[in-house]
């Protein structure tokens, strides 16, 4: 049985999530970004159980299809984004529709009406959220920010960051208080 959870977007979510799981004494199977799997269905109570305990731990249970959609396009794009780099030079279209198995165009349809912003305009604000974080790091070179995000040249990033933000990328880096967002709230 398949259970789909709103706002896991890192590895401390999952360990946050096994917990909840493990505390309830159900049993998991696999967990991924959004998706556990369990060896077995659930009670009305253990699923009212799990969905109070995750509610306290910032996520939520999504039961309708549309939502469960909308959330594992986001966690492809998060994991793609802030977990797997080296992905980033495949084509996004055909990885989206790959990893959820659906053609590309009823899921941009479906994002865009759900969330009144297209994928893209997610996945762009997924990277400047990314490029901010690496950027308060100080460990690589803008270059190196822009070839690791697959940045066409620098020049392309920062066009899209400053379009994003309102700032230039050397501009952010040297503001005291940083304006980053949670991903989970992109």
């Amino acid at each position: 049985m398949k259970v789909y959870i709103k706002n896991m977007v890192c590895n401390r979510c999952e360990m946050a999530v096994t917990k909840a799981f493990e505390n309830l004494k159900l049993p998991l199977v696999a967990l991924t970004l959004g998706e556990a799997t369990l060896s077995r269905t659930f009670s009305s109570v253990e699923k009212q159980g799990l969905a109070t305990a995750l509610r306290t731990l910032g996520f939520e249970l999504l039961e309708d299809k549309t939502t469960q959609t909308i959330e594992k396009i986001k966690n492809r794009i998060i994991d793609l984004v802030h977990h797997q780099n080296d992905k980033l030079k495949v084509n996004f279209s055909t990885y989206l529709s790959e990893e959820l198995g659906q053609d590309y165009s009823a899921l941009s349809k479906l994002f865009s009406e759900v969330e009144s912003m297209t994928i893209e305009h997610y996945f762009i604000a997924q990277k400047i959220e990314r490029t901010k974080e690496l950027l308060v790091y100080d460990e690589l070179s803008l270059g190196q920010i822009a070839e690791q995000l697959n940045y066409s040249s620098v020049a392309h990033l920062s066009n899209q960051f400053k379009k994003v933000t309102g700032l230039t990328p050397t501009h952010f880096k040297k503001l005291k208080d940083k304006d980053r967002k949670q991903i989970d709230a992109l």
